[in-house]
């Protein structure tokens, strides 16, 4: 039988064109294959890795893939790796984030990582990683933000970083990197942050450095740095941090020495320090900072103009040394043990409350246990703010995922600067009060960052898995879970003891009236459990802010009555919400008719009830809570009961 040549060719192409996508398709596994074995050689952490799944349905933890089925993102934070940085990852081409901080990875940075043209943010930061950096990620042109703080690096920095146009934040504190600050950041157009502080830098800080316009924040502290600190920092105001750096000399910089003649100086090169350069040893002739006719030429004139001062120079040397002591011993008197912010304080303090200094000049009050967050660490929980974690957006505030580097995860909220009160008093009193606060129905705030050069401030609670509860009413939410009757129930009598907490308060002598209380307001974890969220937290916001607020809760039916009359909040307010939530979790809608309400007043327990129920609810304990709501919600708010009666209503039922 003679062979069709069309034929066979059609099926080799079609056979072909089967094996290049079955490889395709298997290259990025192969690779997340080899990463998993690099990370987790011990396959205690990342189990769920496996060969026969599927990277981009959801099985591979902490993997994220883009519409084309593509590795996206990477996130591996707190995890408790304890492998290496492995090559393989130069072969998720499409990855724009790697996020493997607050984890035990040891070794070296692979310099195949430069192979990803696409990674916007690489987080290493807090692992023990050693070796230098390498050169070649300079090439990473699309990279946003580097942090590789707090490990074992050495080396120098290398000049090729500044190539990196897109790169906003830089974080290589806290480290054992060695050399001079290369001039070529200055190159950096968008920088915002750098963070070179705690590691065995020398030299001067370069002009061109100084003169990158975006720049917000330098730390150059605990560093072996020396010479004249360029004019155009003066600028950065606080946000330039530049002590235990004795050889730093400057003027209009608080608390920096004046110069002298004998300091190394870098204003005659703005190109200065684009390579590194060897310092010049303390005991050999330095050059006399002189105006410009005494730059003399020859032999002769040298060796006479060091005769004729070589008596006044010894005594001044003398004299300059002395000074410079004692003033090194006078400045490090004063500076208080509190008072450096390391981006990467992996200690536990007390709770994160500051008062009227900037974020790097913090003074904490004593309060309940807290973490001390700041910014670098609210960056890198929340991997800089990606869109990904964005849980929630208002006018006034942003809600998002993060990962604390204990492997915690929590909900931070950022408010603009502008939203909160201005008297700062009252602000962090206010702080303190809901720092203190402690009920398993009510969210708890594990603690408080401010940030000036952002212009924001940041709350950050314990995260609460389920969502909020306006989601699972309506039908709207996405996993379309219905909420069965005694769940319903269980919320109904959790939020009342939430609410309770808030207004006995014992411990702070006063109730906390929470004014915005809604569905919006209440949060399920993983049990279903409720918790109430931002609790006490209008006291802290500024009065439009509040305004707006109240606007909304007006127009979904949470606003007692009397508000519109006396323009004041009591504990009774927030028990007229609260049977407004009721009546929400019994019909099963977060907008209530009048025939809801009319169908409580009559009785008609079934009219009332939501009919994705299917009938299955208890009857008379639905009418109890109907009656319940009622009473709650009575026009006049002394016939309205207290929590404190709800409560013990509702255990006697």
């Amino acid at each position: 039988m003679q062979k069709n040549p069309v034929l066979i060719l059609i099926v080799v192409s079609v056979a072909c064109s089967l094996s290049i996508n079955l490889v395709c398709g298997n290259a990025e596994l192969k690779a997340l294959m080899e990463i998993k074995a690099s990370l987790d050689p011990g396959n205690k952490r990342l189990s769920s890795w496996t060969a026969d799944s599927d990277p981009c349905g959801g099985a591979f933890q902490g993997v994220a893939c883009n519409e084309h089925r593509k590795v996206a993102n990477i996130s591996l934070q707190g995890m408790g790796l304890a492998g290496s940085v492995p090559a393989a990852v130069a072969e998720l081409k499409c990855l724009s984030g790697l996020y493997l901080h607050y984890n035990s990875l040891s070794g070296e940075i692979p310099r195949e990582i430069a192979n990803l043209t696409e990674l916007t943010d690489l987080y290493l930061n807090v692992n023990n990683l050693t070796g230098n950096i390498p050169p070649e990620i300079g090439s990473m042109a699309s990279l946003q933000v580097l942090q590789l703080c707090c490990n074992n690096l050495t080396g120098n920095i290398p000049t090729e970083v500044g190539f990196l146009k897109k790169l906003s934040v830089l974080a290589l504190e806290n480290n054992r990197i060695t050399g001079q600050i290369p001039g070529s950041l200055g190159n950096l157009g968008m920088l915002k942050r750098l963070y070179l502080n705690s590691n065995h830098l020398s030299g001067p800080i370069p002009i061109r450095l100084a003169n990158v316009v975006s720049l917000q924040v330098l730390d150059v502290r605990n560093n072996t740095l020396s010479g004249v600190v360029p004019l155009a920092l003066r600028r950065l105001n606080e946000e330039f941090h530049f002590e235990n750096n004795p050889g730093l000399c400057g003027s209009g910089f608080p608390s920096l020495r004046a110069c002298t003649a004998w300091d190394n100086t870098n204003e005659a090169d703005p190109t200065a320090n684009t390579t590194p350069a060897t310092s010049i040893p303390r005991s050999a002739a330095l050059p006399l900072n002189c105006s410009s006719h005494s730059h003399c030429s020859g032999s002769s004139s040298r060796l006479l103009q060091i005769g004729i001062v070589g008596g006044a120079v010894a005594v001044t040397l003398a004299l300059t040394v002395v000074a410079l002591v004692c003033a090194v011993k006078y400045r490090r008197a004063k500076q208080k043990v509190g008072h450096k912010s390391d981006a990467c304080d992996d200690h536990v303090h007390k709770v994160a409350i500051m008062s009227h200094a900037s974020p790097h000049q913090e003074h904490w009050h004593e309060a309940s246990p807290s973490h001390k967050f700041n910014l670098e660490e609210v960056e890198s929980a929340t991997h800089h703010f990606s869109e990904a974690n964005l849980l929630g957006r208002s006018k006034f505030s942003a809600v998002y995922r993060g990962t604390l580097k204990d492997g915690s995860v929590v909900a931070i909220k950022s408010i603009s600067k502008t939203s909160c009160k201005t008297d700062e008093d009252e602000f962090f009193k206010g702080m303190s009060l809901l720092n203190s606060l402690s009920h398993e129905n009510v969210v708890k705030l594990k603690g408080y960052c401010s940030s000036k050069a952002r212009g924001e401030c940041f709350l950050i609670y314990e995260f609460v898995s389920r969502g909020n509860l306006s989601h699972y009413l309506d039908g709207e939410d996405d996993h379309h879970i219905i909420l069965d009757w005694p769940t319903r129930v269980s919320i109904i009598h959790g939020i009342a003891k939430g609410i309770e907490y808030l207004h006995r308060n014992e411990r702070n002598k006063g109730a906390i009236i929470h004014q915005n209380i809604s569905v919006e307001k209440v949060v399920l974890d993983e049990q279903l459990r409720p918790l109430i969220l931002d609790c006490g937290l209008l006291k802290l916001l500024a009065d439009d802010v509040v305004y707006s607020a109240l606007k909304v809760s007006a127009g979904l039916g949470y606003m007692a009555p009397e508000y519109i009359s006396t323009g004041r909040f009591t504990e009774k307010s927030d028990v007229y919400a609260y049977g407004v939530i009721i009546l929400q979790l019994l019909s099963g809608k977060t907008v209530l008719s009048g025939a809801v309400r009319t169908a409580a007043e009559s009785g008609k327990v079934g009219e009332l009830m939501d009919g994705r129920l299917e009938g299955k609810y208890c009857e008379s304990e639905g009418a109890r809570l109907a009656k319940l709501a009622l009473d709650c919600t009575n026009d006049d708010p002394q016939s309205r009961p207290t929590m404190a009666a709800v409560v013990r209503e509702l255990q006697s039922s």
